[in-house]
């Protein structure tokens, strides 16, 4: 049992660990529609495509040059094998090859310029070369003296020439690496055998031959061998090498160009943003313009306007910071100023009558400032609680009902609450705790200026915003409604207009100002408008809160 679990769990292992492979490969993967992707990947496989066109081409006319090359050499060397077999050796009293007779027919024979014969006997001896016949000597410069010789090899290839030879031998096949080690002894003593051997190798000098090594057979018999050497392979590849020198330059061009394209169209628009966002940190508030970079439709354009847009933002909040300590300085002097004149007065008083109506004075004042502090410091935490607090699915059908229940249930409303859904899916994606605060603060509001016995209506419905499905939330009471010019400002910070009768300084005027930040920090909008009956008058006010609506899975 304990065997199977333990299975289960590394089974559920491997999966999860698959999955956040995948899911890093995606993230890793370029997405189709990235222009810059496209982009570079166009550009950087257009360089190599013209190098791998070009080295393909020339290693295939370099394999083909070769092959010709044998064929060829196999072709002259059979001829040669052939006379000498006919004409130079004898069958009694034993097989043998006439050694001058060879010379004599090898020195008749043309041999080009490039290209050499040498016959071996059947034990490997060298009996006729037709350079030495034709007086061709191969030279070798000396070191100066006292200096030590350097390795031939190493001499006759410079670095540039193995590495290339380096990496050519990467594409050979193994016969060819063989064919390329091996010397020409063991190319002579191999065709003694009676096999053919051909092939590149290289002499001691770093030189490549293409050899073809014939048996020479008057019958069955091996007599001698026919080596037939070709010394211009090195010369037909150089010249292949500089053939693939238009093929470098066109891919150094593409290459060049993909880079300066990708200068012009990634490089320079970042460095421009990355100047003006120093310009902005540099400038102490004062609003600096951002590169407009909404032309482009690609990732720099989004970064350019995400960019600019972040900026405003914080431009915005840097004004709203001043804005909102203007006025809370504004609204703290109005109690301070009265508590000092009441303090100042406070000694002048000749009677217990004026003396405990200063003091009420005070008090009230002292409570106004306390209530003006702790809403001040509400609205000051609005943004940081909600950066902090995970954004996800609500109920706000749910919310609304527990709200009305509560406030019915409670008998300390002098209104009753009704509330009417019109949808069936209330999810909007929100946080619980603010969004609650918004609508106890628009009924608290609604109960206060409502009549005795009134009713105050929560209605809920289906909206659509921006292009995308929307929930709309009306909150109705039957009081004198909102003067038509302060529709919008009954929003702004400290602004209170209370109804006949009510104590002055009970409200901070923060409340519809800080549930309007709740609400467009959830991407919505809250909105005033004021109930009219058949006859066209006022009948009350209406808060209208609409918030974007949740999918639901």
């Amino acid at each position: 049992m304990w065997g199977t679990a333990i299975r289960k769990i590394d089974a559920q292992a491997f999966k999860a660990g698959l999955k956040r492979a995948g899911a890093v490969l995606r993230n890793l993967t370029p997405r189709p529609s990235s222009r810059l992707a496209q982009l570079i990947l166009v550009a950087n496989f257009v360089a190599l495509g013209v190098l791998v066109v070009g080295m393909m081409a020339l290693s295939e006319t370099r394999r083909g040059l070769v092959n010709a090359k044998l064929d060829s050499l196999r072709a002259q060397g059979e001829l040669i094998a052939n006379v000498l077999a006919e004409g130079a050796s004898d069958g009694a009293p034993a097989p043998r090859l006439r050694n001058d007779d060879a010379r004599a027919i090898l020195r008749q024979l043309y041999v080009p310029e490039e290209s050499r014969v040498i016959v071996f006997d059947k034990g490997g001896a060298i009996v006729a070369d037709s350079h030495l016949l034709a007086d061709v000597f191969e030279t070798t410069t000396l070191p100066p003296p006292g200096q030590q010789p350097t390795d031939l090899a190493v001499q006759a290839r410079g670095l540039p020439t193995r590495v290339l030879d380096g990496l050519s031998n990467l594409l050979r096949s193994e016969e060819e690496r063989e064919a390329l080690d091996r010397n020409l002894t063991d190319e002579v003593l191999q065709v003694i055998e009676g096999e053919t051997v051909g092939g590149v190798r290289r002499e001691l000098d770093g030189r490549r031959v293409v050899s073809v090594s014939i048996p020479i057979q008057p019958v069955r018999a091996v007599v001698g061998v026919v080596t037939i050497e070709s010394y211009d392979l090195d010369h037909l590849i150089e010249a292949e090498r500089r053939a693939l020198l238009p093929f470098i330059l066109i891919a150094a061009l593409v290459t060049a160009m993909s880079s300066l394209a990708l200068t012009v169209f990634i490089a320079r628009p970042i460095r421009r943003l990355a100047r003006a966002a120093r310009e902005a940190r540099r400038a102490g508030g004062r609003r600096v313009q951002m590169p407009d970079l909404r032309s482009r439709n690609d990732e720099i354009g989004e970064l350019g306007i995400a960019l600019s847009e972040m900026t405003e933002a914080l431009w915005d909040r840097l004004d709203a910071i001043e804005s909102f300590a203007a006025d809370v300085s504004h609204e703290l002097k109005n109690p301070l100023t009265s508590i000092r004149s009441a303090v100042e007065t406070l000694p002048l008083a000749k009677d217990d009558e004026r003396r405990d109506r200063l003091l009420a004075v005070i008090t009230s004042d002292v409570k106004r400032l306390d209530r003006l502090i702790t809403d001040i410091s509400k609205a000051s935490r609005v943004d940081a609680e909600l950066a902090r607090e995970d954004v996800g699915p609500l109920d706000l059908a749910g919310l609304l009902t527990e709200l009305a229940e509560s406030y019915n249930e409670s008998g300390r409303t002098k209104a009753k609450i009704i509330l009417d859904r019109q949808v069936r899916n209330g999810l909007v994606m929100g946080r619980d705790g603010p969004l609650g605060q918004v609508f106890r603060n628009l009924i608290d509001n609604a109960l206060t200026f409502s009549p005795e016995d009134g009713t105050i209506r929560l209605r809920m419905e289906r909206g659509h915003r921006h292009g995308q499905s929307s929930l709309r939330v009306l909150i109705e009471d039957d009081g004198p409604g909102i003067p038509e010019d302060n529709l919008e400002t009954v929003f702004e910070r400290f602004y209170t207009e209370r109804p006949k009768g009510a104590a002055f300084g009970t409200h901070s005027g923060l409340g519809l100002a800080i549930s309007r930040q709740i609400v467009e920090a959830h991407g919505g909008r809250i909105t005033a408008t004021n109930r009219r009956n058949p006859a066209g008058e006022v009948a009350g006010a209406c808060f209208i809160v609409e918030l974007p609506a949740a999918t639901a899975d």
